[in-house]
């Protein structure tokens, strides 16, 4: 079958798939989960199908146009850090000007997006823009970069309940509270992983701030993050199914610190990349009451 790209365009599109980290989902997962947390409570069960798919292409639009920008930021740091020297921009294979394009294309796609929001959402997308700009620069002057990680994660909370609902309830800034919270947990242990590459190039982090009981705080998190879900399911009334998903939440939340009791890279990776479930299984625990419960919503 005859080639319809040639070769060098082909391998460049690739490139930039790898610059936008479509060949690494996990930071989709892990923007997606509370967005579709927010949707579900928002909508009591049944968002709006049309807002379902809105935030869905956003949550991928804007995690790639982050990813791209991030490493637009990082192009003179990420050479001399061992897992990031291989990425498009600090490797040569996409030049810094091709990323700003395709940053501005990206962009322009989440502007579309946004204005089939209403009002409300819109001026929270505003800002949502600004926190992803905003988040790469971070990193050289804030000595928890994933507080900011956090807040631009969670904004999708705020502008879903927006979106749904036309208000913004004490729930959706209580869903929010927690999707940063768990933000920084995830991020730190992908933090742990860079500490001493990043100790050298002197970018901070909340790994290199928590030090020797990086562990601990995390724990300490850990427990915030459940008390925050289980208030989420008083707040909204939610049945059983609920806090039986907090509960395997929980048991995952001490699985990953035994993942990363030594603090050895593949460990604290593993239990980064294994987050994402957390923010499943909260998920499918409002899906099963939405379901077998849904006079209580």
């Amino acid at each position: 079958m005859k080639q319809i790209l040639a070769p060098e365009l082909v391998r460049q599109l690739r490139n930039y798939g790898k610059l936008m980290r479509i060949d690494k989902p996990i930071g989709i997962w892990l923007l997606l989960w509370p967005t579709l947390w927010a949707l579900w409570l928002a909508g009591k069960g049944a968002p709006d199908q049309s807002l379902f798919v809105i935030f869905v292409l956003g949550v991928v639009t804007m995690r790639s146009a982050g990813c791209v920008l991030n490493d637009y930021v990082d192009r003179k740091i990420d050479p001399y850090i061992k897992r990031t020297r291989g990425r498009p921009i600090a490797s040569g294979a996409v030049a810094p000007l091709e990323a700003l394009i395709l940053f501005a294309a990206l962009s322009l796609i989440a502007i579309g997006l946004a204005t089939m929001l209403n009002g409300q959402a819109q001026l929270l997308a505003v800002i949502a823009g600004g926190l992803t700009v905003a988040y790469p620069f971070v990193k050289r002057y804030f000595s928890i970069p994933q507080f900011m990680l956090g807040t631009t994660f969670g904004w999708a909370v705020p502008m879903a309940f927006a979106a749904e609902t036309g208000g913004i309830p004490e729930l959706a800034w209580l869903v929010f509270g927690t999707a940063v919270i768990w933000a920084v947990i995830y991020d730190t242990f992908y933090a742990m992983v860079d500490r001493e590459d990043d100790l050298k190039v002197g970018v901070k982090s909340a790994a290199i701030l928590f030090g020797d009981v990086d562990l601990f705080v995390i724990a300490g998190l850990q427990g915030l993050m459940l008390l925050a879900l289980v208030m989420i399911g008083y707040r909204a009334e939610l049945s059983a199914w609920y806090y039986a998903s907090v509960f395997v939440a929980a048991g995952l939340m001490a699985y990953h610190l035994w993942l990363a009791r030594d603090r050895q890279p593949e460990g604290c990776f593993a239990a980064f990349l294994h987050n994402h479930v957390i923010g499943l299984v909260v998920f499918v625990g409002l899906l099963l009451h939405y379901t077998f419960n849904p006079s209580v919503a």
